[in-house]
């Protein structure tokens, strides 16, 4: 059995927010593999399903981001499952926006939802780190990731949240590299774009952060599935 976590803050005023990339992500999977309704247990909002042939569950921890080892500590228990067995969903201010990257065990960043959920659990679980890139210094840090998407990010999130939920079987499959792989796939052609909305707005945003330049973001090609659809209403766009 897989556990995916999506990690976040509860409410609607988060919904939109940076920090709650992880809950959006497992929404979109949820969504595209027909999982069943949301219900509350181990303090998160769970939803069971399948991928691959393979039970998986769905989380959401409903504790705040500093209290996520709380929730997935007991589903983990309660499961008994290993390490391996779990993958976390989180946002990513060390990588540019729309870029992802595939990673087991390590460190946390600075992270206060990975660092509680290594306190549960230890830190050899899986993680998908979505890159939200970085406001510039350090101290901007959380109020970038608890504010509200860019309208310019609507270039990249709904496509990059489509592959995600696309090729989630992957992941039930301990295919992660694979998994990493095709989600390149999907989002390269927009990210050779150097002219998109989604870079010049990173590149207004650009500061000098101890002497050292942040450079801006690849942009991401903006798609018309019903989930981009999705995207853009929470956006504003339509």
């Amino acid at each position: 059995m897989l556990l995916i976590v999506g990690l976040g803050n509860p409410g609607a005023k988060h919904a939109r927010q940076r920090h709650n990339v992880g809950f959006m992500a497992v929404d979109a999977i949820h969504r595209h593999h027909g999982f069943g309704p949301w219900r509350k247990r181990f303090q998160a909002e769970m939803a069971e399903g399948s991928l691959a042939g393979e039970k998986c569950l769905l989380i959401k921890p409903q504790t705040y981001m500093n209290r996520s080892g709380q929730a997935v500590g007991e589903a983990a228990g309660f499961f008994k499952l290993p390490s391996d067995d779990i993958l976390v969903i989180h946002d990513e201010v060390d990588l540019p926006p729309g870029k992802i990257r595939m990673k087991i065990g390590g460190g946390v960043a600075g992270h206060n939802g990975l660092k509680s959920i290594g306190a549960a659990i230890g830190n050899d679980f899986r993680r998908l780190r979505i890159g939200v890139g970085h406001p510039g210094a350090k101290e901007r840090v959380p109020g970038y990731v608890l504010h509200d998407f860019a309208k310019a990010d609507a270039g990249w999130l709904p496509s990059l949240l489509e592959a995600i939920s696309n090729h989630a079987p992957l992941l039930a499959e301990g295919k992660d590299s694979t998994f990493a792989n095709r989600l390149h796939e999907a989002t390269k052609p927009a990210a050779d774009d150097k002219g998109g909305e989604a870079e010049k707005e990173a590149g207004a945003r650009q500061k000098i952060s101890r002497g050292k330049v942040v450079p801006p973001p690849d942009a991401v090609e903006q798609r018309n599935g019903p989930l981009a659809r999705g995207l853009r209403r929470l956006f504003g766009r339509d």
